[in-house]
């Protein structure tokens, strides 16, 4: 299969038709951070790859950016309002910022603007603010074309702790006609909304989602994301949901739960972040605070039956994924483990078992790893501003190249933590209120 090939048939997986030049969403086409782009550098130079631009005053915020048609699309907070935000690839200059729903900031003293990454889809933009707004803008003006709440249309809640909380951070999945987003409210844990007009299609009823635990932390959305899968012969929507409810795999028509897993790997409580890693009838499911990881097999039953079997699990300490995601690169499994943690480790994805690592501060990264797979090679964005390039070897950690982003805003936030982004040669990196551009094709 020809790149184009591919890259075709990975949109017409995901269900938003995207071209070489687009990274319509979170983590990409596919929804699983793997970039398709060829022909990238093997390594950096001293200091890191030349820095072409920066563009600044883009509000707080830790979502990561989004490309269609020459446009990035991102989102943040600015004068108490959440917004979305369009800049120029070629420059990174503004084009319009267009707010849709109030700062958070009041209401979650935690939060540091909204987490969402904006969906494009059909010339529309959908994205979630962290009050729990799903907005629907036009992708050539901002202009709102509709908007939901998941706390008043649905009765959603985000999870707290002593009345501090993040606030939703869940990116809308775009499937055809539909737009699939995560309120995680008791008889609603997922909804299918009409692309158009917002319409509800059907609500995913995966029962409470969670309980209070003995650690005062109340139930409520788990910030993960949705991501589509066919297995069994079924096409399903999966999902993380709160404190205790664990992972779901939904039917993409009806809505019905076909299967739910509670094990310790989807069940850490307080937040449930990474999204599962699917192939075939395999899925790597894993989070952090107190809980794990796991190797599941989907099985099917019959007619829209399943059952969850466990081929390897492992509880915290001994492996799990705060958040910055996991990538499938040939049958193995790459990401950072331990709570505030990205020490690099490598996973057998047909039986889970760990290949290498974890290993602690490669290149000089420190604390929470974002992790984006392109062409050869692993790019692990940490929490203290270190970009590490690894080449994805099972065999062993090969640490290629590294380099200290600039300083992000102190005013704002030190955690560098927004997953990083190739796009036409092109690495994109989201730091609060800034974003850096480099040049990564290889010359």
């Amino acid at each position: 299969m020809t790149f184009r090939l591919a890259l075709f048939a990975s949109a017409l997986f995901s269900g938003t038709a995207a071209t070489a030049a687009d990274w319509p969403g979170f983590r990409g086409p596919n929804r699983d951070g793997v970039c398709t782009e060829t022909g990238l550098l093997k390594a950096w130079p001293e200091g890191g790859p030349k820095q072409l631009w920066t563009a600044k005053n883009l509000g707080l915020g830790w979502g990561t950016p989004s490309f269609a048609d020459g446009v990035i699309y991102g989102v943040g907070s600015k004068d108490g309002k959440d917004g979305v935000w369009a800049l120029k690839e070629a420059d990174g200059s503004e084009l319009w910022f267009r707010p849709f729903a109030p700062s958070a900031s009041g209401l979650f003293p935690q939060s540091n603007g909204p987490a969402s990454t904006p969906t494009v889809h059909n010339g529309k933009l959908y994205t979630v603010s962290a009050d729990g707004t799903v907005s629907c803008l036009s992708a050539k003006d901002g202009k709102e074309l509709w908007s939901k709440s998941y706390v008043k249309d649905f009765g959603g809640s985000v999870g707290s702790k002593d009345g501090v909380a993040w606030g939703y951070s869940d990116s809308v999945l775009a499937d055809g006609d539909k737009i699939i987003c995560t309120p995680a409210a008791k008889g609603a844990a997922l909804v299918a909304l009409k692309a158009d007009t917002g319409e509800t299609v059907w609500k995913a009823d995966a029962g409470p989602i969670g309980a209070p635990n003995s650690r005062g932390f109340m139930p409520g959305q788990g910030y993960s994301s949705p991501v589509k899968a066919t297995i069994g012969g079924v096409a399903q929507y999966l999902v993380l949901l709160g404190n205790g409810s664990g992972l779901v795999g939904v039917h993409t028509d009806s809505g019905k739960v076909l299967w739910q897993y509670k094990g310790t790997a989807a069940t850490g409580g307080i937040a449930q972040i990474p999204m599962p890693v699917v192939k075939d009838d395999r899925v790597w499911v894993s989070c952090s605070y107190a809980g794990g990881a796991a190797l599941l097999q989907i099985a099917s039953k019959g007619k829209d039956e399943f059952e969850v079997k466990e081929i390897k699990t492992y509880k915290k300490p001994q492996l799990n994924n705060h958040h910055g995601g996991m990538v499938l690169v040939d049958g193995h499994v790459y990401f950072g483990h331990d709570q505030n943690g990205g020490s690099p480790v490598c996973v057998d994805f047909n039986t889970g078992e760990i290949k290498w690592g974890p290993e602690k501060s490669p290149g000089g990264g420190q604390k929470s790893a974002a992790v984006l797979f392109a062409d050869g090679r692993l790019y692990f964005r940490y929490e203290n501003g270190v970009l590490v390039l690894i080449e994805a070897d099972p065999k062993e950690l090969k640490v290629v190249s590294s380099f200290k982003l600039p300083a992000a805003d102190q005013r704002s936030h030190s955690q560098s933590w927004p997953h990083p982004v190739v796009v036409n040669g092109k690495l994109y990196i989201r730091d609060q209120t800034v974003m850096y551009c480099y040049d990564v094709k290889a010359k």
